[in-house]
């Protein structure tokens, strides 16, 4: 009834080649490169290409530490259902503590969301970890409060929290703290952002497209 390309690893290959084709990425090093074409292709947009941001050396510290069988802390459960997790290069542990014990009253005790009080409960797996921030900008402001604090640094941070307050803020103060503290980050300024794109960051530097 309706023509349609059903072939898997067909559509697989057409669809990355048309986000290459429609996407002009040549302010982009290879590698950066091939993690924009998965996030662009989780959001349908090649217009977000102008906005990404990477960290010096970002991909190459994403990638080495997947592979040395860093944690992939992430913020919501959705983030830790979209990463491909055959992709992972040493079976990595993924670990959400947003629905751990006691997260509910920390936040109402420290009048925050539930989001900011579960990366609380990261610092003893911070060192040298993955971090995916999809959802809340909350939690990215609440993981810089701690990294300004004294507490481990990931290998790499990416931040996409999504919405209307505090989104683009968040991902501006990681902009200019992972900088200053030479911390590798990837992030998509402004208002942009989620769980897909999240995932997707993961799963790019879990391999190349």
């Amino acid at each position: 009834m309706f023509d349609y390309i059903r072939d898997p690893a067909e559509i697989y290959e057409k669809s990355f080649a048309t986000v290459r084709a429609e996407t002009d990425l040549s302010g982009l090093e290879a590698a950066e490169a091939n993690v924009a074409v998965r996030l662009i292709h989780a959001c349908g947009l090649p217009a977000i290409a102008t906005d990404l941001v990477f960290g010096p050396g970002a991909v190459a510290a994403g990638r080495n530490a997947l592979a040395g069988g860093a944690t992939v802390l992430v913020d919501v459960e959705m983030v830790a259902h979209g990463i491909i997790c055959g992709r992972l290069p040493a079976k990595n542990d993924v670990v959400c503590t947003l629905n751990d014990d006691g997260i509910r009253s920390a936040a109402e005790n420290g009048n925050t969301t539930r989001s900011a009080a579960a990366v609380d409960l990261w610092q003893d797996r911070l060192d040298g970890a993955v971090v995916a921030i999809g959802n809340a900008p909350t939690a990215l402001f609440r993981l810089l409060e701690l990294l300004g604090s004294g507490a481990p640094r990931p290998a790499v941070i990416c931040g996409f929290p999504v919405g209307f307050v505090g989104a683009a803020e968040s991902k501006d103060a990681l902009v200019e703290c992972a900088t200053e503290w030479d911390i590798a980050f990837i992030t998509l300024k402004g208002r942009m952002g989620g769980s897909a794109l999240a995932a997707a960051s993961v799963n790019a530097l879990a391999g190349d497209v």
